[in-house]
Parts: C-alpha cells; structure tokens; sequence
C-alpha cells in the first residue's frame, strides 16, 4: 500500500445543542478503498463535509500528502483533488452525458470564445468508456438509468482530476448487476491510483469493498479495522454497542391461529399456483432473489393486482373483491419496498402522514377535529419513539430509520391485523434495524401477523417464526429458523434444492 494520501486530525465541529464530531482522527492511503461507517447521527457526512469544504472544523488540521490544507469552500477542496458523489446526484437533466461531465470548464477552442465540442465528445467517451460505461454522451442525463446517472459523477470527478473521491451511501439507490457493476468501478479506480472514501452502513459492502474501514460513534472514533481480519460481526458491536446476536429479539411461542390462508393463487408468471398460511402472533419471513415473485406476492395478497385464480381467504372469509382500499378496512396493512414513493407524503407533517389512513375516523361532518389527531399523532410517535418527536416536522428530514417508523405506526393506526413489509430495513443502519426489528416482535406478541419479506438472508433467519424461499413465482420451500443456514436458502433460491412442505432437506 502507498503512503498517507490523508490525514484528518483531531477534527471537532459543533451546532448549536450538538457536538457533531469531537476531536477524530481519519486517515486514507493512496490507491485505498476506506470505509468509512456508523449509524445515523455519528458524524459521518459531517466529517465528510469538512473534507469537501462545505463546513469549517472548530478545531483540528487536515493534511494532503504531508502538506496542511485549509478549505473554505467545495471549489477549494476540488481544485486540491477531493470530490464527492453524494445520494442526491448533481446533475441536469436536460443536458447531456458530455455537458454534465465538463459543465463550468468546458474545453475552449484557440480562441478561447467557443467550447471545442470535437474534444468536449471525445474526452467524454474515452473517461466513460475506461469505466465501463457504453453510454452514448449525447444521451440527455434524463434518460439514463440512476446507474448510469451515478457512472456520469464518477466521470465528473475524473474529469475533474480528483485524486480523492468520497462516495456518500452509493448504494442507496442501485441493486443486483449494478452494484456489481459500481464495485468493478471502483476497484478500476484503486487500480489507478485514487483514494475512494466509501460511506456506508451496510456491512456486507464494507466487508467486500473496503481495505480499511474507520467507525464512527457518537462523533467520536471509535477505531479502525482492516475487514479481511475480523468478523462482520465485530464491526457491528463497534458500530451499535452490541453484538450481532443481539440485534435480533428472542423468539416467542404462543396461541397462534390461521389468519390468511391462499389457495393455488396465480398471476401472470410472477405468481404461480402458491399456496401458504398466515397465523397470528408470528413473523412470516419470505425470500428469494430479485425478480423471484416476492414483491408479486405481496401485492396480490392487499390486492393491487387482484389474483387471476385461486382463493384468498382471510379471517375466514373468502375475499372476492380484491383491492386495496378493501384490504385497508379489513385490517391488512402494506409497508412498501419504496417508502418515499408509496408510503409517505414527503412534504407533510408527522402527525398528517400518522392519520392519513383514518380521517374518516377523526372528522366531524366535513372538517378533521385537529385535538383529536394532535392526541393521536403525539401517542404514536411515543409508542413507537419517533425523533425527533415534532409532529409538525415535515417527514422528509426524518431519518430512514423514523421514516419507517411513522410508516408502520400509520399502518397500527389504521388496526391493522396482517401487516405485509416489504424490504422493512432497506436503507436504515444498524442502530436503527435493531430498533424496528423490537417493534416488529412486539406487534407479533401483541396477535398481529406479519410477513416480512427481505433480501437480507442474516436478517431473514433473526426474524422469522417461519421462512418461504420463492424462486420465479414459485415457493421452492419452507424452513423453520433452526433447520435454515444462508447456504440452504441460497441453494433452494437458486434452483438448487427444493423442499415439499414437510418434507426433509
């Protein structure tokens, strides 16, 4: 490994009330990829920043290559060689890969008037085709993939000759080949030298991705490990304060009895002829691999796509009319993979978004009796401990972690009885998952039914009373929580290996 490409010393930073970062110490090496980890709130982004010259530090130096920098601003930090790639990407739309790429230093024809659009195109294209990318650059920005999108700022900070590029959650928003596709990248980018920065909370990324990784707690360093010699689960007790094991609640058994029951339920080629039972008081995890029908599944059972055959029965009552306003008011309730999309109003308030599925209960004659939601608003972000808890906050600023909480506390409002999450800790950090993970085991101790369908193979086998492997439509089979390993899933998730129900492995 190369020598020191930066130090970060004894940096504090405060707001007003907080102590965002107090006296840490972050170095990279040239040529590293640097993880750099913790939960929400721990000071990542905000020691990040100061690196990128969007804030000032109160306290402490910061060293490029031996020499003591001082930034006051972004464009001071990138004339050093330091970019950042945040979640939101800075682009424009309308314009173009190429336009995008050089935008404010566009290449200059000799008489320094008009752009060289001949090397604007071609340096454009050789830039994106040494990462990978076989993108047109006349293709306009708003009609790329948010991969390719995320491929165009990585061209942006090449362009730009960064020698040090921070990556803030590049993740969040891409899955699968594309993720495949953006680890290559970097790794390209370790090959030539560059100095990657990696923000994340998600360990199995860390653990592929990174050389180093630096946590973060408190605003405090915690310390900084190298990924190849210790177990994820180390990381996370250094992250959370708590062991791995610990994450997930203990099991309970009690009286349970059968709430939903499908029969032979199809549709299209997502969902075939699936046949499954639901009982309260336990968690249903259900997995599989993109595109094996989970998602389908879940839409067909709270009626988005009502079934093109076969019986769904819940309560005891054989559901002939299918839709989701039906499921709403007989007590199914849907946690959605995209909770931004579907399952808030960004820009309303917490209380607005924890009532919105029962105004008809809180409403005299045509007018919402404001004490009566202000009551109910204030009694759930308690029972579910949302921060901060304002209930005029517009849910947008909360965290992932308290998005989620207002979602599933918007479902409990609404009485909910069988409660379908899809992907529930996607885009949440440890702390957090933790936290909904309790929440989650409370409302199956209190008779709710809850499947859960998730990605996270870890998780899966922590939560669930039962698991169901799906794979291209169907259910390949059923394990209980003892008898499954990552590697039985996998098998059957791919084809390998399917069991009959009650059958053996």
């Amino acid at each position: 490994m190369n020598g020191a490409a930066l130090e970060m010393q004894k940096i504090s930073k405060a707001f007003p009330g907080v102590q965002a970062l107090d006296r840490v110490d972050f170095s990279c090496r040239e040529g590293e990829v640097h993880a750099l980890v913790g939960e929400n709130g721990a000071g990542k982004s905000t020691l990040m920043k100061i690196l990128a010259g969007a804030y000032r530090p109160d306290a402490g130096r910061i060293l490029l290559r031996g020499e003591e920098v001082s930034f006051s601003s972004p464009k001071d930090a990138q004339k050093s060689g330091i970019s950042t790639i945040y979640q939101e990407f800075n682009l424009i739309p309308e314009l173009n890969l190429a336009e995008n790429i050089f935008l404010g230093h566009e290449p200059l024809k000799k008489g320094k008037l008009f752009i060289d659009n001949v090397s604007l195109y071609d340096t454009a294209e050789k830039i994106l085709s040494n990462l990978g990318a076989r993108i047109d650059p006349r293709t306009k920005v708003k009609d790329l993939s948010v991969a390719q999108q995320q491929m165009v700022e990585i061209a942006k900070a090449l362009c730009l000759k960064a020698s040090i590029i921070i990556m803030d959650e590049p993740t969040a928003v891409i899955s699968g080949k594309e993720l495949a596709s953006l680890f290559r990248v970097i790794r390209t980018l370790k090959d030539e030298g560059k100095t990657v920065i990696y923000i994340s909370h998600r360990i199995d990324e860390v653990f592929e991705i990174a050389d180093r990784a630096t946590v973060l707690k408190d605003g405090k360093g915690v310390g900084t490990i190298l990924p190849k010699e210790v177990h994820k689960g180390d990381l996370v007790k250094m992250m959370v304060g708590r062991s791995f094991a610990d994450v997930f609640p203990p099991k309970e058994k009690g009286q349970r009895r059968e709430i939903l029951s499908l029969k032979a339920v199809s549709r299209g080629d997502r969902v075939k002829r699936i046949t499954i039972t639901v009982r309260t008081g336990e968690i249903l995890g259900i997995t599989g691999l993109v595109g094996s029908g989970r998602t389908e599944l879940a839409r067909v059972i709270f009626g988005v796509d009502p079934p093109e055959s076969g019986e769904i029965v819940f309560e005891g009552r054989k559901r002939t009319r299918n839709k989701p306003k039906i499921s709403i008011s007989n007590g199914i309730g849907f946690v959605t993979e995209d909770r931004k999309k579907e399952g808030l109003f960004p820009s309303l308030s917490i209380r607005k978004n924890l009532t919105s599925l029962i105004l008809d209960r809180i409403k005299r004659w045509c007018f919402i009796r404001e004490r009566k939601e202000r009551e109910i608003a204030i009694a759930s972000v308690k029972q579910f401990n949302i921060m901060p808890p304002h209930i005029e906050q517009e849910v947008q600023f909360l965290s992932g972690g308290n998005q989620q909480k207002v979602i599933l506390a918007k479902w409990i409002n609404a009485d909910s009885r069988l409660i379908l999450m899809d992907e529930p800790t996607r885009g949440i950090d440890v702390g957090a998952k933790a936290e909904f993970y309790g929440l989650m085991r409370n409302l199956a101790k209190q008779g709710k039914a809850v499947i859960m369908i998730s990605s996270e193979l870890p998780e899966v086998i922590g939560m669930s009373d039962r698991i169901l492997v799906m794979r291209d439509g169907e259910i390949m089979g059923e394990l209980s929580p003892e008898e499954a390993t990552e590697e039985t899933i996998l098998m059957m998730a791919t084809g390998q290996l399917k069991r009959e129900r009650g059958g053996s492995l």
